[in-house]
């Protein structure tokens, strides 16, 4: 006699529950068959428009192409990246200017995302207050976001400029200044200008993020925290920041993405200085200036590279982080 129990001779509660689960995987199923079926286009499409440059820009970093004769153009190999010939080293890994501006891209990426995110939920916080005016308020904050960054850089080049910008004279006009300063010419001062164009200009987007997060949050919260009588600041750092944590990793990773490739800002207001050069300045000079495609090629590829890493390490750390904090 068979000791196996056919499906038809259970009780009809286990029936139903032993087919649950094929029922639930055949549906989803249907779910990632569909959604990969919708995504299909935007994936074909970014193949094409950022795939194929993608690839070309790897191939081209190990030849020695041209801009004057990209058909003549040679595999070399490592040779663009780094190689060593008659007892020195060569490529770009070898350039003393392109790890300055890796040291600048970084060091322009930490400080102005530090200070927009800081500044950012500040804002957001006043705009999420409610007071008279507040519409108008939340337009004009957002102006600056609105400007392109090649005319808002422009602009602030002429406000900076040490023969007729207005920030010398408002400055010498407070006595803060005794003489006028070449704010984007002098090593001293043209990183902090170009950081604080860059901040002045993305504050808006992250105050976006954190005040659409700041309006989702649960009123309950706050009106116990009152009635128990805590500080807003306690509030603020126990509540408020560890609700809002999602939105804004959301608005670092787009901001570090955009500060780690910077190019327009930095070279309208500095052009190639090797103080303020940036990894895509760096790439541009290569590429047009001395018209090496191979070599601007691999620094290219180098930048994206470090962005790529840079991403990967951003959201295992944020996701590590946003673990530990709901366990």
């Amino acid at each position: 006699m068979s000791t196996s129990i056919k499906q038809d001779d259970a009780p009809a509660g286990a029936r139903s529950f032993t087919t649950k689960p094929r029922r639930g995987t055949k549906v989803r199923r249907q779910r990632v068959k569909a959604a990969w079926l919708f995504l299909a286009p935007m994936l074909i499409a970014l193949t094409l428009v950022a795939g194929w440059p993608l690839l070309r820009t790897f191939f081209l970093s190990f030849t020695d192409a041209s801009l004057s004769d990209l058909g003549a153009a040679n595999l070399i190999g490592f040779e663009n990246y780094l190689v060593y010939d008659d007892g020195r080293w060569y490529g770009v890994l070898a350039d003393s200017v392109w790890w300055q501006s890796v040291w600048n891209t970084v060091y322009f990426s930490v400080v102005s995302v530090s200070l927009e995110v800081v500044f950012g939920v500040m804002v957001a916080l006043i705009l999420n207050a409610e007071f008279k005016g507040r519409v108008i308020v939340r337009a004009a904050v957002l102006i600056p976001w609105a400007i392109p960054t090649i005319v808002s850089a422009q602009m602030w080049a002429w406000m900076l400029n040490n023969q007729f910008g207005i920030i010398n004279h408002m400055l010498m006009g407070l006595g803060v200044i005794d003489a006028p300063i070449a704010w984007t010419a002098n090593a001293t001062y043209s990183m902090w200008a170009v950081i604080m164009v860059d901040v002045w200009k993305t504050i808006p987007f992250v105050a976006l993020l954190v005040l659409a997060a700041l309006q989702m949050l649960p009123k309950d919260c706050y009106e116990a925290a009152e009635v128990d009588g805590i500080h807003p600041l306690r509030v603020f750092f126990k509540v408020t920041l560890p609700l809002i944590t999602p939105a804004l990793m959301v608005a670092v990773i787009f901001r570090l993405l955009d500060a780690l490739r910077v190019f327009d800002v930095i070279y309208v207001l500095t052009s190639n200085s090797t103080s303020t050069m940036s990894m895509s300045v760096y790439a541009r000079q290569q590429l047009v200036e001395f018209q090496d495609v191979g070599y601007g090629s691999a620094a290219s590829t180098l930048l994206f590279l470090i962005i790529a890493l840079a991403t990967v390490a951003y959201l295992y750390v944020g996701r590590k982080q946003i673990q530990l904090g709901g366990d």
